[in-house]
């Protein structure tokens, strides 16, 4: 079983920063993949970046260059480092990790943070 507790969401003014970090526990968490996922009010929820476990990054076209994913496998934690703010990113960040190494896939889903971008 894996708990995931995100962190550092807020409210940001446009064009501005924040950092999102997920703590996994647990073990293994090298062998999860790491997603960050974003729900705004209305809206479905939606990939916003994602980190293999062998550290290779992908994002959403609509985050691309403003965002960055990382990982630490010696901390159990995943970030997310937010640049260039837009009113367009407020949403719940949900923190999302898949082991599908085994047979079995493993899924599990933090309980979200708020960002809003707002002046």
């Amino acid at each position: 079983q894996v708990q995931l507790v995100e962190s550092g969401g807020g409210l940001v003014q446009p064009g501005g920063s924040l950092g999102l970090a997920c703590a996994a526990s647990g073990r293994s968490f090298r062998l999860y993949v790491m997603n960050w996922y974003r729900q705004a009010p209305g809206k479905q929820r939606e990939l916003v970046a994602g980190i293999t476990t062998g550290g290779l990054a992908n994002y959403a076209d609509s985050v691309k260059g403003r965002f960055t994913i990382s990982r630490d496998n010696a901390k159990n934690t995943v970030y997310l480092q937010m640049n260039s703010l837009k009113p367009e990113d407020t949403a719940v960040y949900y923190c999302y990790a898949r082991n599908s190494a085994g047979a079995v896939t493993y899924e599990y889903w933090g309980q979200g943070t708020q960002v809003t971008v707002s002046s």
